[in-house]
């Protein structure tokens, strides 16, 4: 066993409401924007793009995000020069 201290993050997952419009991507992607501005200043680590089907077969995805919030004095350098 490793001696190394194992990696932990937060996570959530969003969908758009059942019902029409549910298998919409581009307004599920709109939302998932809308809920990460929301959060404030999060780390994000992976963000997962699922495909689930409702009981009826019709198509009903889904992202899950796992994110770390980040403090003030842990927030690390970003080495593309994207943070402002």
């Amino acid at each position: 066993m490793s001696d190394k201290p194992g990696f932990q993050a937060q996570h959530f997952s969003l969908n758009n409401p059942r019902g029409d419009g549910q298998g919409d991507v581009p307004n599920l992607l709109r939302r998932l924007a809308a809920a990460l501005e929301e959060m404030g200043d999060v780390e994000i680590r992976d963000l997962v793009l699922h495909n689930d089907m409702d009981e009826d077969g019709d198509s009903w995805p889904y992202v899950t995000v796992y994110f770390d919030v980040v403090k003030d004095e842990e927030q690390p350098p970003d080495p593309y020069g994207l943070r402002t």
